[in-house]
């Protein structure tokens, strides 16, 4: 046997050796997944203005009212498609991947591969004021997921399959592996472990070769030349972050804000799409550079063709569009919408900068891409893939030092500003906290339908007293939920409620149980976390919960206790440790 032959035996049915092989699996059709998307935008794009090309060249020669037809048209569809197919597909992709990864052991529906596809494409061929990385991390998690759902893994090894597509996807849509790779360990998984860390690279491998092979090796962005002025120019570059930690910290609040804004209109769910797409076309009639991607206006401030004031003035109407795209129910990312918010700040900084003092500044297209990196710091709170990410779509290392600092006073100013990031306010405001500890995260996975007994000994609302007091001496209960004859819940009568009555016994066959029994109940449904369960429980002390069918169903399918709760919570934790030792 020779050394090599002796070396690599058995490693392959190792576990490391299983998910290196899964991670290949997951690259491979995440790169596909990220090319065949670029690919549906452009047929979208094309069949909506006719034609794929740059899109501010494209919508300067058409009529005023076609820049409000085609966005309204595209709301038409993807508000419907969402709200009645996949409604994880809503928004921008990424919280829900965290929350699925973080909540739901790596599970994320099939359906959502394709829903996100066609509704995410669409969203930015119309002229949406999003991005492809968002989809594009929904997308190849999607793939993850399904992989190990076909291939049965734990929920450990589950998670690590959602980060391989994650990692896919940024590797394959930014043509930036290493940046993918930290974009899955740093935002969605936040896990540095070795064993996570081997299968992660291998995917975002696979998906840039594969994404090189059929879109090209070359930077998203030429940069312009650029050189250090002067060491004092640091100064500016660390002024710039604040700037932009400060704006990225707005473009969250804004965000949510006109999310709160779009709820508040009382009209059906899908659609508020549509006539956000008008709003969004009437925005374009007057900044053009705010519909899709974005790109386009990403090269004009690296180039250092559009003025300070009027960078700026596209900044703030950028930021307005993408939140009321994403609020009004389209579908998009929101690192794409960064990027543009961030190289216009930095334009503009330099711009002003470089005419106030030329002789000691570098010139605007190297602020620009500080800014870039900056906006997207302080909006993900994602410091290190802001700071790859840039350094791999540029190709540029001559300006390492000054993305470094502008990332890192970003992030700092940011999470002074608003501890949550613009992924985890939407999961904050849901409820949903992922830095809070694992015993809470294992609760709030768990449904109350997994932990509820659904017999239930309850006493019809007629029973007398005498029938109860007899019941009870024969249960080994202390409180009964009280239901008429179609089996509703009408009350709860406690040990409490009738002590002070059976010594009575010429009551006994004078008073029912619904006079005696108590009518405001906290119950719970199925469908709710046992997080919230546990809350409700725990507020007055109470023995037991009813479980009733639904919010606006008060029939009786079950009781949920303190003790239900405990030994499903004990079960489940003692199940995913022997799954984390298996994996290591």
């Amino acid at each position: 046997m020779t050394p090599l032959k002796k070396f690599t035996q058995g490693f392959w049915t190792t576990e490391q050796g299983i998910l290196m092989v899964l991670g290949v699996v997951v690259g491979v059709l995440g790169g596909y997944g990220a090319v065949g998307f670029r690919y549906l935008i452009n047929l979208l794009r094309t069949l909506s203005y006719g034609s794929d090309a740059n899109l501010l060249t494209v919508v300067a020669g058409l009529p005023w009212w076609y820049l409000l037809a085609v966005p309204l048209a595209g709301g038409l569809v993807v508000g419907p498609l969402i709200y009645f197919v996949a409604r994880e597909a809503k928004g921008h992709g990424v919280p829900e991947v965290m929350e699925a990864v973080s909540l739901q052991g790596g599970f994320i529906r099939m359906r959502v591969v394709i829903v996100k596809s066609l509704a995410s494409a669409l969203s930015i061929a119309v002229g949406g004021s999003v991005g492809r990385e968002g989809p594009i991390v929904q997308i190849g998690s999607a793939i993850g997921s399904v992989v190990g759902q076909i291939c049965k893994v734990s929920a450990g090894r589950m998670r690590i399959l959602v980060g391989c597509g994650a990692a896919a996807g940024i590797a394959a849509t930014f043509n930036a592996p290493v940046a993918g790779m930290m974009f899955a360990m740093e935002i969605i998984l936040g896990d540095f472990a070795v064993a996570t860390f081997s299968p992660i690279v291998i995917s975002a491998v696979m998906a840039t070769a594969i994404s090189r092979f059929y879109l090209g090796d070359f930077p998203a962005f030429m940069v312009p030349a650029y050189q250090l002025v002067s060491a004092w120019e640091l100064l500016l570059y660390a002024g710039l972050g604040v700037a932009a930690g400060v704006v990225g910290a707005g473009f969250t609040a804004t965000l949510y804000k006109v999310e709160d804004w779009v709820d508040a209109v009382r009209i059906p769910e899908y659609l508020k799409a549509p006539l956000a797409g008008v709003g969004l076309g009437a925005m374009g009639l007057a900044f053009p550079w705010v519909l899709g991607v974005g790109y386009e206006g990403i090269e004009l401030a690296l180039n250092h063709q559009m003025v300070w004031w009027l960078m700026l003035m596209v900044m703030v109407a950028k930021i307005f569009a993408t939140s009321l795209t994403i609020a009004g129910g389209m579908s998009g990312g929101i690192f794409a919408p960064s990027l543009v918010i961030g190289a216009m700040l930095g334009g503009a900084f330099g711009g002003l900068a470089h005419e106030i003092a030329p002789g000691f500044t570098a010139g605007a297209g190297a602020y620009a891409i500080v800014g870039m990196a900056g906006v997207v710091a302080g909006a993900t709170h994602g410091p290190i893939t802001a700071f790859l990410i840039l350094f791999e779509m540029t190709g540029g290392y001559q300006i390492i030092l000054p993305l470094m600092i502008g990332c890192t006073l970003a992030t700092m100013v940011a999470q002074r500003i608003n501890p949550e990031s613009i992924y985890t306010l939407k999961l904050v405001r849901r409820g949903i906290n992922i830095h809070a500890g694992k015993d809470m995260n294992l609760l709030r996975s768990l449904t109350v339908a997994q932990a509820m007994r659904p017999q239930v000994d309850s006493v019809p609302q007629n029973m007398t007293l005498g029938q109860f007091h007899h019941k009870v001496m024969r249960s080994k209960f202390a409180s009964f939920p009280v239901v008429d004859e179609r089996g509703e819940l009408k009350g709860i009568l406690s040990h409490a409620d009738y002590a002070g009555h059976y010594v009575d016994k010429d009551l006994w066959d004078l008073v029912v149980v619904a006079e005696l029994a108590t009518d405001t109940v906290q119950t719970v449904v199925p469908s709710d976390t046992l997080d919230t369960a546990l809350r409700k429980i725990s507020a007055k002390d109470y023995a037991t919960l009813p479980v009733v069918a639904g919010p606006n169903d008060p029939h009786l399918v079950g009781v949920l206790s303190h003790r239900d709760i405990i030994s499903v919570y004990t079960t489940t934790q003692r199940k995913s440790a022997l799954d984390g030792r298996e994996e290591t």
